[in-house]
């Protein structure tokens, strides 16, 4: 649930993508693409903090690497698919008609620029807060699965080496509330089933899928 704002005109601008301003779909004068721009460096400075104080014995490459895990796209469009966003936004008849709502780089953006929308309401430390609820409870199992290192990428380039089909990820099982939902998924080469994974989104559960695909194509 997203906190309750002082300013509620600055949600609804974080809200308003730049195709509902001719339809005069909100009351925004301007789209959320600069509380965007303000959120994400919000955003970055938040996380690196969170980053810092919990591991310090990490050097900066690994840091980074946990960094750009936690802000990338994918992990910033599944927060906001948790706090329906998409369902939330001002967007034209248009652009909710080729699939907006669902869009993965459009939801991280929204998200993004909530965040700024929120620093200007009620400062860093709000922010921080918000985060500690939504985001950062995702590095535990980024962390744990080792996702940070791009399994699915990884197995991409390996299988491809060996002349293999691309990989398959199929959603097995899709377990709880929209907004705390567990997923299940298997991932294939070739119709033959190399890993399962579990995670609180997709992209998590493709990871950790991919990561188990890899351990045992490089024991065989």
């Amino acid at each position: 649930m997203l906190p309750q704002f002082n300013d509620p005109s600055l949600l609804i601008t974080a809200l308003t993508h730049r195709s509902a301003l001719n339809e005069h779909i909100s009351t925004a004068t301007q789209s959320n693409e600069r509380l965007e721009f303000l959120g994400d460096a919000v955003l970055e400075l938040a996380t690196t903090k969170f980053l810092f104080d919990h591991f310090p014995a990490e050097p900066e490459g690994v840091l980074t690497s946990y960094r750009s895990a936690l802000v990338k796209t994918t992990t910033l469009a599944d927060v906001a698919l948790t706090l329906h966003l998409g369902r939330q936004l001002f967007m034209s008849k248009g652009e909710e008609a080729t699939g907006g709502r669902d869009n993965i780089s459009l939801l991280a953006d929204t998200f993004e620029a909530v965040v700024g929308a929120l620093y200007l309401d009620q400062g860093f430390e709000t922010v921080v807060t918000f985060l500690e609820l939504h985001l950062f409870p995702l590095f535990h199992e980024i962390k744990q699965q080792k996702l940070y290192k791009d399994a699915k990428s990884e197995l991409q380039e390996l299988v491809q080496s060996r002349g293999n089909g691309a990989p398959l990820y199929t959603v097995t099982h899709a377990i709880g509330p929209d907004h705390n939902k567990e997923f299940t998924i298997e991932v294939s080469v070739d119709n033959q089933t190399l890993g399962r994974g579990n995670g609180k989104s997709k992209q998590l559960a493709q990871q950790a899928a991919a990561a188990e695909a890899l351990t045992k194509l490089s024991s065989s």
